[in-house]
């Protein structure tokens, strides 16, 4: 009996190392996509400089980051790959955890699930969404499988503008920011209290406000270039 009690405790011990380093994983690749996400709401807000202005920031993108130190294209397919898999890892540790967290809920995660907030309970659903509404956005402005009011050889700025003179597109870019704010507004306070940073009360309330004021700050940067173009602001 001894014996098949410690493999026992041996097996819950690996798989409670486990769950940590997955939500290690999940923390960390999330951390890496909350920046690049600051790093593209910034790019968006070239569109007031003009045509030219974001024009040169696309192109500065595709061709000339990190060069002559590598030769001009490869940064953003290295950027590319590197973002696919922080979305991969992100997706797949949080897959194992949830198939984890369901395989041992029991009546009191039930109950403490009422003291959850929205984005706290939204966090799995939110996720198949983000990706859902992701594919979509790539599929218009990167692969190009579609287009929204633009010809092939448009230009990105033309793309942009004409794709955001429609109001139900703006809507659904609403939608897909939301999404990804409200996804955020746990995801900061997660990730962070997985790292260890939630180690006091006051703690607490400062990674609350933080996962706030960057969940709204992104909503409304992100917004702001689509809405000055369904309203004329920018043409």
């Amino acid at each position: 009996m001894t014996t098949v009690a410690t493999q026992t405790l041996t097996v819950h011990q690996k798989a409670a190392r486990s769950s940590v380093a997955m939500k290690v994983l999940m923390a960390v690749t999330g951390i890496f996509l909350i920046l690049f996400l600051l790093m593209h709401a910034w790019g968006n807000l070239k569109a007031f400089f003009g045509p030219e202005a974001y024009d040169h920031y696309a192109e500065w993108l595709k061709s000339d980051i990190l060069y002559p130190l590598i030769p001009k294209g490869w940064f953003i397919w290295i950027f590319r790959v590197f973002m696919v898999a922080c979305i991969v890892l992100h997706m797949a540790s949080a897959y194992v955890l949830t198939l984890r967290s369901l395989g041992g809920r029991g009546k009191y995660q039930r109950k403490d699930r009422r003291t959850q907030t929205f984005a706290a309970r939204t966090m799995r659903w939110g996720g198949v969404i983000l990706l859902m509404l992701l594919l979509f956005h790539l599929g218009e402005f990167t692969i190009g499988w579609f287009r929204t009011g633009f010809n092939a050889g448009a230009t990105p700025y033309t793309a942009v503008v004409a794709t955001f003179q429609q109001w139900w597109l703006v809507l659904l870019y609403a939608l897909f920011v939301g999404t990804v704010c409200i996804h955020l507004r746990h995801g900061i306070w997660s990730a962070m209290t997985t790292l260890g940073a939630n180690t006091s009360p006051k703690a607490r309330r400062v990674l609350n406000y933080t996962a706030i004021f960057v969940s709204v700050l992104l909503f409304a940067a992100f917004m702001v270039m689509p809405v000055a173009v369904l309203f004329g602001g920018i043409k």
